[in-house]
Order: C-alpha cells, then sequence, then structure tokens
C-alpha cells in the first residue's frame, strides 16, 4: 500500500469529494475522542466501557433498521448479550449490596 501514497497524495489534490470527506472524517472522529475524553473524566472507565458496549449495539441495530438489512440469529445474539450485559452493569449494585449488608 506504501507503494501507492503518490497516487493517493493526487486523489487527495484533484478530487475535491475526496478531500472534503476526510476532513469531515478527521474532524469527527476529533471530536468523538474530546468527547469520549470528558466522559472518562466525569465517570470512570468501567461506565464508559459498558456505555461504548451500549453504542455499538445501538449502532449495529438502528443502521440494520435503516438499510433494511435482516438481523439473523447470530446478530440478534450479539446484541442480546451486548443489551444484557449493559444491562446487568447497570442493576449489580443493587443486587450485590443487599446480600453482602446480610452476611
Amino acid at each position: 500500500e506504501g507503494s501507492r501514497f503518490g497516487e493517493f497524495v493526487e486523489a487527495f489534490k484533484t478530487v475535491p469529494a475526496l478531500r472534503s470527506n476526510m476532513i469531515a472524517s478527521a474532524l469527527w472522529f476529533y471530536g468523538y475522542n474530546e468527547l469520549s475524553t470528558m466522559t472518562l473524566k466525569k465517570t470512570n472507565a468501567v461506565t464508559q466501557s459498558v456505555a461504548n458496549t451500549a453504542k455499538r449495539v445501538i449502532v449495529i441495530v438502528g443502521v440494520a433498521l435503516v438499510l433494511g438489512e435482516s438481523l439473523d440469529f447470530m446478530k440478534l445474539l450479539g446484541c442480546a448479550i451486548g443489551i444484557g450485559g449493559v444491562f446487568l452493569y447497570s442493576i449489580i449494585d443493587s443486587i450485590v449490596k443487599p446480600k453482602a449488608a446480610s452476611t
């Protein structure tokens, strides 16, 4: 791929759509990283990781609905595991603390 870098540079200079799409993509990625850093400062790493998992599940289901793709069993199973994990994380304190207090 490195041997074709000159081709890429030329296309970047001459194709406005490539240039604008790359710049837009870079700005979105930068914004995502900034938001991620701000979220991490206000929460902790586990909370952010769980939120990121939930985001992925939402994106998978949302894109499948928008594009009209079928959600076969494996996709649904993966989404269910992701949603179940996020749900379990959100209620685990109420499950664990009462048992710890009773002993």
